[in-house]
């Protein structure tokens, strides 16, 4: 062992070293059994509270902390509400101890039990059966699947936050802990496909939130245009994802090359919006087309990534 680096981690004769088989065949060595010692940081949240306090509470969970404790003289119950609603959002951490002076969350979730790869494709399928949803609830006004599409955006934003921390974890230990089924260069290529997933599911909400805001009963010729559009977009997210798992690049150009013809089906849809008298569903209707339009360009981005990633060495 390199002398300056032992002397650096306090090693020494008959100390126990730590062996991570990489993907690559290379070793990774730790002074200590990191994945038995479990991380903690203390939080001061006197005097923050609302999007900050939330803000606060998310980025000391994608640092991969394991413990959270939340400090303060004395912490508001506006204050709980937000850390208990933070809690609901993130996958894994639940509140274990509580006091007025004092929080403590632990993230429970082993990391092992939802890899990348099942992040992914969970991720796809909430948001592929949204954007499905909000559109069949924007056609028979079923206000009812609307809202549920609206709620299902949470589990899309739970998986995200969670593939983002597994890959902080990545970079900052050379792998995750545990895992040699993946190399660092696929788990960036994947963290690069999550945010246009998200993004998408993003999207099925805002069409899934017009649904409920919109009174307009709009005509059957101009919807067959609108699903039609929605299914290209489909079309386009569904292919791309399969060629990201398959590292099949023809598949991931076909995918690209759809966007400049759905481009056209687009216009098209536009130019027939623009003959609806009442400003407001037109305002609203285009709103949904740009939604669809940009499921189709993310969709283009997740073929992209599946590109660059068969490159990989």
């Amino acid at each position: 062992m390199p002398k300056q680096w032992a002397n650096k981690t306090g090693i020494k004769a008959g100390s126990s070293l730590y062996l991570h088989p990489q993907e690559d065949g290379t070793l990774l060595i730790n002074p200590t059994n990191i994945a038995s010692q479990p991380t903690k940081i203390n939080v001061d949240v006197t005097g923050i509270s609302g999007d900050s306090l939330t803000r606060t509470i998310i980025a000391a969970y994608l640092s991969g902390y394991d413990i959270i404790q939340i400090n303060s003289k004395r912490i508001l119950a506006e204050q709980k509400k937000i850390i208990r609603q933070v809690c609901y959002k993130l996958m894994g951490p639940e509140i274990i101890e509580e006091t007025s002076k004092s929080v403590v969350i632990q993230d429970l979730l082993n990391p092992q039990e939802i890899s990348i790869k099942k992040g992914i494709k969970r991720m796809f399928l909430i948001a592929n059966s949204m954007h499905i949803d909000a559109v069949k609830a924007l056609k028979t006004k079923d206000l009812d699947l609307a809202i549920d599409v609206i709620q299902r955006d949470d589990e899309v934003d739970r998986l995200f936050l969670l593939i983002s921390k597994q890959f902080k974890s990545v970079l900052r230990r050379g792998s995750l802990l545990g895992s040699s089924d993946i190399s660092i260069d696929e788990y960036h290529d994947y963290r690069m496909a999550a945010a246009p997933l998200e993004r998408i599911a993003d999207h099925a909400q805002k069409i899934a939130n017009i649904t409920v805001e919109i009174e307009y009963t709009i005509p059957e010729k101009t919807f067959d245009i609108i699903e039609e559009a929605s299914s290209t977009s489909r079309y386009i997210v569904e292919n791309a994802v399969t060629s990201l798992f398959n590292s099949d690049v023809k598949l991931a150009n076909e995918v690209i090359n759809k966007v400049e013809t759905h481009k056209d089906q687009l216009r098209n849809l536009n130019k027939l919006l623009l003959k609806i008298d009442s400003p407001l569903p037109a305002v609203a209707l285009r709103s949904v087309v740009d939604s669809i339009d940009r499921t189709g360009e993310y969709g283009s981005n997740i073929a992209e990534v599946a590109i660059n990633s068969s490159m990989n060495p």
